[in-house]
């Protein structure tokens, strides 16, 4: 298996909100490629879910999780 770092740099720190957020996706992201390692499968999962609102709804869930993990270590909500 693929070694992927799941917290891309080693920090969570970004410059701005819109960074976190992308930060986020890409985190959110890493934890799928993680739990589906094989490529091929992993596209043909997302024909599944891309016309699944519930399933896009689900995903959404997880970049807000991942979000608030970005926010609190950069004090977004204290500035």
């Amino acid at each position: 298996m693929e070694n992927i770092e799941l917290i891309p740099n080693n920090t969570l720190l970004t410059s701005t909100p819109e960074e976190g957020r992308q930060l986020a996706v890409k985190m959110a992201r890493l934890i799928i490629k993680l739990t589906q390692p094989d490529e091929i499968e992993r596209k043909k999962q997302r024909l599944l879910y891309a016309g699944d609102p519930i399933m896009l709804l689900q995903i959404g869930k997880i970049v807000a999780m991942e979000f608030a993990t970005v926010a609190k270590a950069n004090n977004y909500w204290i500035k």
